[in-house]
Protein backbone atom coordinates (compact mmCIF):
# COMPACT_ATOMS: atom_id res chain seq x y z
CA UNK A 1 0.00 0.00 0.00
CA UNK A 2 2.11 3.01 1.04
CA UNK A 3 5.18 2.93 -0.93
CA UNK A 4 7.82 5.78 0.17
CA UNK A 5 11.15 6.55 -1.72
CA UNK A 6 14.40 7.91 -0.82
CA UNK A 7 16.63 9.74 -3.38
CA UNK A 8 20.08 9.83 -1.87
CA UNK A 9 23.56 10.46 -3.79
CA UNK A 10 25.35 7.00 -4.44
CA UNK A 11 28.43 5.83 -2.37
CA UNK A 12 27.25 7.93 0.56
CA UNK A 13 25.39 5.84 2.51
CA UNK A 14 26.65 2.22 4.06
CA UNK A 15 24.72 -0.70 3.52
CA UNK A 16 23.54 -0.41 7.38
CA UNK A 17 23.23 2.96 7.06
CA UNK A 18 20.39 2.55 4.60
CA UNK A 19 18.81 -0.73 6.25
CA UNK A 20 18.60 1.90 9.49
CA UNK A 21 16.69 4.60 7.49
CA UNK A 22 14.06 1.94 6.21
CA UNK A 23 13.35 0.57 9.36
CA UNK A 24 13.06 3.93 10.89
CA UNK A 25 11.30 5.70 8.17
CA UNK A 26 8.91 2.74 8.33
CA UNK A 27 8.21 3.02 12.16
CA UNK A 28 7.97 6.80 11.60
CA UNK A 29 4.80 6.26 9.16
CA UNK A 30 3.91 3.59 11.07
CA UNK A 31 3.33 5.79 14.25
CA UNK A 32 0.90 8.53 12.46
CA UNK A 33 -0.73 6.31 9.98
CA UNK A 34 -1.45 3.10 12.38
CA UNK A 35 0.58 0.03 13.02
CA UNK A 36 -1.64 -2.18 10.41
CA UNK A 37 -0.19 0.25 8.18
CA UNK A 38 3.71 -0.78 9.08
CA UNK A 39 3.44 -4.00 7.79
CA UNK A 40 1.87 -2.97 3.99
CA UNK A 41 4.65 -0.51 4.22
CA UNK A 42 7.59 -0.54 1.56
CA UNK A 43 10.50 1.68 1.41
CA UNK A 44 12.61 2.11 -1.51
CA UNK A 45 16.27 3.93 -1.91
CA UNK A 46 17.42 5.19 -5.41
CA UNK A 47 20.88 6.12 -5.45
CA UNK A 48 21.23 8.92 -8.05
CA UNK A 49 24.77 9.06 -9.81
CA UNK A 50 27.31 11.39 -8.24
CA UNK A 51 26.59 14.95 -10.36
CA UNK A 52 23.23 13.81 -11.53
CA UNK A 53 21.38 15.66 -9.21
CA UNK A 54 21.17 19.83 -8.68
CA UNK A 55 21.24 21.38 -5.34
CA UNK A 56 20.79 24.99 -5.46
CA UNK A 57 21.37 25.00 -9.66
CA UNK A 58 24.99 23.38 -9.07
CA UNK A 59 25.59 19.83 -9.74
CA UNK A 60 25.72 18.07 -6.36
CA UNK A 61 28.59 14.90 -6.29
CA UNK A 62 28.86 12.35 -3.91
CA UNK A 63 32.40 14.39 -2.63
CA UNK A 64 30.37 16.91 -1.87
CA UNK A 65 27.39 14.84 -0.27
CA UNK A 66 30.10 13.29 2.09
CA UNK A 67 31.43 16.80 2.95
CA UNK A 68 28.21 17.23 4.16
CA UNK A 69 28.15 14.46 6.49
CA UNK A 70 31.31 15.31 7.91
CA UNK A 71 30.56 18.81 8.56
CA UNK A 72 27.46 17.60 10.91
Amino acid sequence: MPLIDIQVLEGVFSAEEKAQMIAKVTEAFAEVAGGRMKQATSVRIHEIRSGDWGYAGVPLTTADALAMRRAE
